[in-house]
């Protein structure tokens, strides 16, 4: 189940909205854990009894230690169901965050430095939260009370100590939870910033390499790694300071029912006895005691998951694209009109300025100039990787400046085609991944590449020589259903038989289209309607 990008004001809303499709099961993994007040008052109940009845009759000890030891087998039972619960909650959320994430980094260009720790790291701090956190918040809402209201019938003073005794329990998880967010979301971006710079330095190894920054990249890396391990060591600092004052609240107010009790037995009370105890009620508030703040100190030791995760949500957030009107362009093929654009990188001069062209349907028309001049660039206004600094360019009546691209309804050929890992017909399917075999061994022949398409290619093009390169970019445009067909330099590099044979090729690609083709060939020049120099 993959669900659209979630957007909310706050890490913790951003949590919610995205477990709000499981909410069923979410319920069901607090309701697990809030079960097991039952068993837990049922062992307290019959240890009590046990104690009581064993010195006048073993025999009917008996059933109330049997109860005992049935309470803990369920509590046991209802514990593994919790976890399985839990488990199975924790793997839908993270699978359906870690797609929408994937197709925001494959399906919509992301970058795989940006999200890397997102994906892995990001992803696997949900966990925690949705499997043991959120069940365990449930528990520590309903499980004391429910077990204080069970001590009042024995024992209505003990339970207004139960109740007393709460109060710091909860002041200390506040204070914990607010030293620990600060640190956990510093140290969730020391994690993010060493990924980063890790796959950064591995792309760039080569260069590394070839002007001695080894010793450079190696300080830089370390120096991120003992940030995050100085981060890290700040969390748990925080996590183990918070568990032990919580410890000891718990232990005093356990120790705090065991001397009421124990007076109230002897009548040794220093102040008037509001009520009178006898063993098996002073043995069951006794072994409840430990019960009533259990589920608070579950939650205290799982409250380091809720942080994690929550610094991870500005990281899980799939970012929001700039919407722009979507032109869809005419099947047949349209006018293309430039009109005074320019083309600027940054602060440099600009590579076209003040460039008119009006191209009539169907025509072909020729880019050619010198290496620099500009021909690349415009194609690339096309496909959104170009500025279009001023001026517009108006396709079939749509204006890019609305539209931002139209790569989705071009076909294009570059001077080096992208290959994947795959066979030749999958690398040929990525024009149209919906285009049926046939189709692809169409488009095959049409652009002169014959044999098997399954044969294997590797990522650097293994399998494939040069000419055969050039006619995978071919086969991709001739693939593509598209009324506008560029190519960018398509036949450069290639000796004259082989610069020959492809012209017959891209005169057929080009059948039924506009054409755009930047090169530096006399003879590709010769065979377009137009030839502009730029």
């Amino acid at each position: 189940m993959t669900s659209a990008p979630i957007t909310a004001s706050s890490p913790a809303a951003w949590l919610k909205q995205t477990a709000a499709p499981w909410r069923r099961l979410t319920i069901l993994a607090g309701l697990l854990a809030v079960a097991d007040v039952a068993p837990a008052v049922g062992f307290a109940g019959g240890l009590a009894m046990t104690v009581a009845t064993f010195g006048s009759s073993p025999l009917a000890a008996l059933p109330w230690l049997l109860l005992a030891v049935f309470s803990l087998m369920a509590r046991g039972l209802i514990g593994q169901a919790a976890v399985v619960v839990g488990a199975r909650l924790g793997r839908s959320i993270k699978t359906d965050v870690r797609d929408r994430l994937l197709a925001d980094l494959f399906g919509r260009g992301g970058r795989a430095d940006d999200r890397l720790t997102a994906v892995v790291e990001g992803v696997g701090a949900l966990d925690g939260y949705v499997s043991r956190f959120t069940p365990l918040k449930m528990a520590a809402g309903l499980s004391p009370l429910l077990i204080i209201a069970v001590a009042a019938v024995a024992s209505p003073f003990s339970a207004g100590i139960f109740l007393f005794t709460l109060l710091p329990f909860i002041f200390g998880m506040i204070l914990a939870g607010t030293a620990a967010a600060g640190e956990s979301r510093r140290q969730f971006q020391a994690l993010e910033r060493l990924s980063g710079l890790f796959v950064d330095r591995v792309r760039a190894l080569p260069a590394i390499l070839a002007f001695d920054a080894r010793a450079r990249t190696t300080a830089d890396i370390a120096r991120a790694s003992d940030e995050l391990e100085r981060r890290t060591n700040r969390v748990m600092r925080i996590a183990f300071l918070s568990s032990g004052v919580l410890e000891f609240f718990s232990a005093l107010a356990v120790a705090l029912i065991a001397v009421y009790c124990g007076f109230n037995l002897l009548k040794l009370l220093p102040f008037p006895a509001p009520e009178t105890l006898d063993l098996p009620r002073a043995f069951f508030v006794l072994a409840l005691a430990p019960e009533v703040y259990q589920p608070l100190r579950r939650l205290a030791a799982a409250y380091h998951d809720r942080q994690a995760a929550e610094s991870a949500v500005p990281a899980l957030v799939t970012p929001e694209s700039p919407t722009r009107d979507r032109h869809i362009l005419p099947e047949e093929a349209p006018a293309i009109r430039f009109t005074k654009v320019a083309i600027a990188y940054g602060e440099a001069a600009p590579v076209i300025a003040d460039f008119d062209l009006e191209v009539r349907p169907g025509q072909i028309v020729a880019l050619v100039g010198a290496s620099g001049s500009g021909k690349s660039s415009l194609l690339h206004l096309f496909l959104g990787l170009s500025p279009l600094t001023a001026g517009e360019v108006e396709v079939g009546g749509a204006r890019l400046s609305e539209a931002g691209d139209f790569a989705g309804q071009i076909a294009w050929a570059s001077q080096n085609p992208i290959v994947v890992p795959g066979s030749l017909g999958d690398n040929i399917r990525l024009a149209d991944p919906s285009a049926c075999p046939g189709r692809i061994l169409v488009a095959a022949g049409e652009a002169g590449l014959f044999g098997d398409l399954d044969r294997p290619i590797d990522e650097r093009g293994g399998g494939l020589s040069g000419g055969e390169r050039r006619r995978l970019g071919l086969a991709r445009a001739i693939l593509k259903r598209a009324p506008i067909l560029l190519l960018d330099e398509p036949t450069a590099n290639l000796d004259p038989a082989s610069e020959e044979a492809m012209l017959d090729l891209i005169r057929q690609a080009t059948r039924g289209r506009t054409t755009l083709i930047a090169t530096h060939s006399a003879a590709v020049a010769a065979m377009a309607d137009r030839v502009v120099r730029l």
